[in-house]
């Protein structure tokens, strides 16, 4: 066991790390293209957090959190999302206080305790944006672009937004009413999780995904038809901005996400790569979290997005991440004496901010060559003790295989040039 990662997680090898910090860069330029500043919050939160801003009647909050009493007596979670620990922030902070809208985005750790699948892990990481401050739907259009953006930018092309209004309290009051009744002769054929949600967030039935909840649900009233004018003219802006901006959307009226605090707009972008979980991104407004919180009253958007479905999207889809260059240099060395000045180039390069390394396995000279073509050097540097007598040193570009002598006491300005 001590050598087998827990179920749910996974290792990010160094042959694979590469594609989280080119999407990650990508993300966070994207972000500040769009005037999102970006914000870190703590891996573990105080459970009631969770339980009053994602919802009691929430999958997560039910099922999936990993919940611990700390030392101090204290009921403490690991954070199953990234929203309520932003809201969080914004009001302890007071973000409220200063100049609106706040915009911030993270690159955050998740645990959830759920069924491990393709895309899907119990430790895992979110990209996510918030926006507080404005009720106006521009924002709204603004935080799926920001989205639609990214996924572009990364070559991503058979993706579909899907939008929805969930309305705001008093609509979906009424609408509680008229699906409680819909609902009321099927209750003995929903699965036990739905029938606890019949009192507390009836709406969240419909997002069930079990197949004999599925299969009551033909027929069930959508909320779409049961907004108030409000609700209605904010939805219809959305869809009015999402259109100028060139953006290509399906209104779903069955979106209502998993989580409680979204109000009006909820939206998904669906890819079909990945087998059944093929949300690749999803978010919407909350307008009320940042008061259920303890703050003022203030709107708020965002979306949250796993970074393992969206690398795993990339490679179903054949785009090709950008590896990294090899190093800029390695150094071959013949003798204790070349070793040495190794040691001494190689501290200076690197303090000229050049990569650069040395072989630290006593290394015939014939495996240091092939190691420098392995790790894919730009120029080897050859040192034995014929190069020391003449104070300098042999130098191969490895790309065109030219070969010279260079002065020792000017390699480290020649290196350094050169690359740069």
């Amino acid at each position: 066991m001590l050598t087998k990662a827990p179920r749910g997680t996974k290792d990010v090898l160094p042959s694979d790390v590469y594609k989280w910090v080119y999407v990650e860069k990508m993300f966070s330029e994207i972000c500040e293209k769009f005037g999102y500043q970006a914000i870190r919050t703590p891996v573990f939160e105080h459970t009631e957090l969770f339980k009053r801003g994602v919802g009691e009647t929430t999958d997560i909050v039910q099922k999936e959190m990993y919940t611990f009493t700390d030392n101090g007596g204290r009921d403490i979670t690991l954070k199953p999302e990234g929203t309520a620990p932003v809201v969080r922030a914004f009001v302890e902070n007071k973000l409220y206080a200063g100049t609106q809208p706040t915009k911030l985005f993270y690159i955050t750790p998740c645990f959830r305790y759920e069924r491990p699948q393709a895309g899907r892990l119990r430790a895992f990481h979110q990209f996510g944006i918030e926006a507080f401050g404005s009720k106006n739907p521009s924002v709204d259009a603004e935080v799926i672009g920001v989205a639609m953006t990214f996924f572009e930018k990364l070559g991503l092309k058979n993706l579909q937004l899907r939008i929805n209004s969930i309305g705001c309290p008093e609509c979906r009051k009424k609408y509680n009413e008229v699906l409680r009744t819909f609902l009321k002769d099927k209750m003995g054929k929903l699965c036990k999780t739905c029938a606890g949600r019949y009192d507390r967030n009836p709406m969240r039935i419909i997002d069930c995904k079990k197949e004999e909840c599925q299969k009551e649900l033909k027929g069930v009233p959508l909320i779409l038809d049961y907004i108030c004018d409000e609700c209605k003219e904010h939805f219809e802006k959305l869809q009015k901005y999402l259109s100028i901006m060139g953006l290509e959307f399906k209104i779903d009226p069955k979106i209502v996400r998993g989580l409680d605090y979204y109000n009006r707009t909820a939206f998904e972008i669906i890819s079909n790569e990945i087998g059944s979980q093929s949300t690749v991104c999803g978010g919407g407004r909350y307008d009320g979290l940042v008061e259920e919180i303890g703050g003022p009253s203030t709107p708020g958007v965002g979306f949250g997005l796993g970074i393992e479905r969206l690398i795993l999207t990339l490679e179903n889809n054949n785009i090709d991440i950008p590896r990294p260059k090899g190093l800029d240099a390695f150094i071959v060395t013949m003798g204790e004496r070349a070793y040495e000045a190794a040691v001494e180039i190689s501290h200076k390069l690197r303090n000229n901010m050049v990569s650069v390394d040395i072989d630290h396995l006593g290394r015939s000279i014939k495996a240091q060559f092939k190691y420098s073509n392995k790790v894919n050097s730009k120029y080897t540097i050859v040192i034995g003790d014929n190069e020391l007598d003449n104070n300098s040193v042999s130098l191969k570009n490895m790309e065109t295989g030219i070969q010279e002598e260079i002065d020792l006491d000017t390699i480290v300005e020649e290196i350094t040039k050169r690359i740069k």
